[in-house]
């Protein structure tokens, strides 16, 4: 019987991982003004969506989608904020176009975990 992979090990688990290192390495070349407001929310947003990754892998049926909804609710605002800091010259749209990438294969990480667990 195989051994079941730990939480840690996904793929998903890495992406949300580097996504809060790379929004946490801009965090010094955010201007002051939205450094406590809006930027503090994307690095806040983006911890949580690592803690539901961890939860969401330990659940099971229908627990596991409901947790993965709301894991793809957390990507989707995200996306939103990390919009409005680049149209609000909080960051660069090299940053943006980092982010947004990360953002992507997360969200597409998500949709294939959702359809995983649904069949």
């Amino acid at each position: 019987m195989a051994q079941k992979r730990s939480v840690l090990d996904i793929p998903i688990f890495h992406k949300v991982y580097d996504l809060y290192k790379t929004l946490n390495g801009y965090h010094g070349t955010i201007p002051k003004m939205q450094r406590y407001t809006l930027w503090q929310r994307c690095e806040n947003l983006s911890l949580a969506l690592l803690e539901r990754v961890v939860s969401t892998g330990h659940l099971v049926g229908e627990l596991r989608m409901q947790a993965l909804h709301e894991m793809s609710k957390d990507v989707d605002l995200l996306k939103v904020l990390i919009r409005l800091a680049k149209e609000t010259h909080t960051i660069t749209p090299k940053q943006y176009l980092a982010l947004q990438t990360l953002l992507q294969e997360i969200g597409k990480m998500v949709g294939g975990w959702l359809k995983f667990v649904a069949h």
